[in-house]
């Protein structure tokens, strides 16, 4: 496959914004190049347009080069370089699971991309022939969720393979949630599958979705083209710290993990015992989604006592479910109190 011709013609042509901190490497004592305040007040330079010591941390535990790496703010930037990247406005088309992220759908929309919704099948996974079916030289991008959200579910690994090897253009999967699933992350993949784009971000498993950071794994080409087209400074200082102490506290963030799936299975089981939950579907996220009687009036006795959860019910496939993040033992126990009391 040739990643070059799969790029839009003005993006290879394009010569990047060059900012004045990309334009030498080493140390220096005096930075006069920037038009920055000369006075240190922790922020007042500007921050590393390419994030070099946190891809390099990031590769150290990923087993990547930084040349494989973007960092974004949050994801979704990453979602929106790849549309830029890969998608001519009014002609190209984008494939995404059916339910899926809204920011698939939304991305597209905004860059004025053809959307194709592929149905996922009665367990919420992938049909491979649904997705590989009918391709055209303008289908440049399919989005995978895995985990899936709405739904929870880990997409079988197998098929996932099997489209990514037979896709003709870029395939992103999205791992927001990996680090909660039994299932090792796809970026394994990156230097077999050259189409290959793999996300994951600190908002979920790593407690800092106020930070704002999100992390693309794919081969260096990919990574090249991104790079020309991302904003210079992208991510600010403050973020870079702050993922850096993080990823310094490994046993914290694995620990957070090990309550949340221990909370998933105590909270999944209390549900089923209600009366008036029609399913819990099997969830390998930091989330639980839940088909229940009377969804819209119990998401209103919810909200009538303090507590807010997400109604997925206009989703294809989620008739009467709500989506319920997995939270303190203290929050998850007054959510079942709360729901319990709604179906006496």
């Amino acid at each position: 496959m040739s990643i070059r011709h799969l790029v839009r013609d003005n993006i290879r042509r394009l010569r990047p914004f060059s900012s004045a901190r990309s334009e030498y490497t080493g140390k220096a004592h005096v930075l006069l190049d920037a038009n920055e305040s000369p006075f240190d007040s922790g922020v007042n330079r500007y921050p590393d347009p390419y994030q070099i010591q946190l891809k390099k941390v990031i590769g150290q535990l990923s087993g990547h080069s930084s040349d494989q790496l973007i960092m974004g703010n949050g994801s979704d930037e990453i979602i929106d370089l790849v549309y830029r990247t890969f998608c001519t406005p009014g002609i190209d088309v984008v494939r995404f699971p059916d339910p899926s992220f809204g920011m698939y759908r939304a991305m597209a929309d905004i860059n004025d991309v053809i959307k194709e919704a592929i149905q996922l099948n009665d367990e919420f996974d992938v049909d491979v022939g649904r997705f590989l079916d009918e391709q055209s030289r303008y289908h440049k991008l399919l989005f995978l969720c895995s985990p899936n959200n709405p739904t929870g579910n880990t997409l079988n690994r197998a098929r996932v393979l099997e489209i990514i090897k037979y896709w003709k253009g870029i395939v992103v999967v999205d791992e927001a949630y990996i680090e909660f699933s039994k299932e090792e992350s796809l970026n394994k993949y990156i230097n077999d599958f050259e189409n290959l784009i793999v996300l994951q971000t600190f908002s979920k498993a790593k407690g800092a979705a106020g930070i704002r950071l999100g992390i693309g794994y794919a081969h260096a080409e990919i990574i090249a083209y991104l790079n020309k087209i991302k904003p210079p400074y992208n991510v600010n200082a403050l973020t870079i710290q702050k993922a850096l102490s993080i990823l310094n506290n490994p046993d914290s963030i694995q620990g957070q993990i090990d309550s949340i799936l221990e909370e998933r299975t105590k909270t999944e089981s209390a549900l089923k015992e209600i009366s008036g939950i029609q399913k819990v579907f099997p969830s390998e996220a930091n989330f639980l989604l839940v088909r229940c009687d009377r969804h819209r009036a119990l998401y209103g006795h919810l909200v009538a006592e303090g507590i807010v959860i997400r109604d997925r019910s206009q989703l294809s496939g989620c008739s009467q479910c709500l989506r319920m993040s997995v939270g303190l033992p203290e929050e998850n126990q007054k959510l079942i109190e709360a729901v319990t009391k709604f179906y006496q």
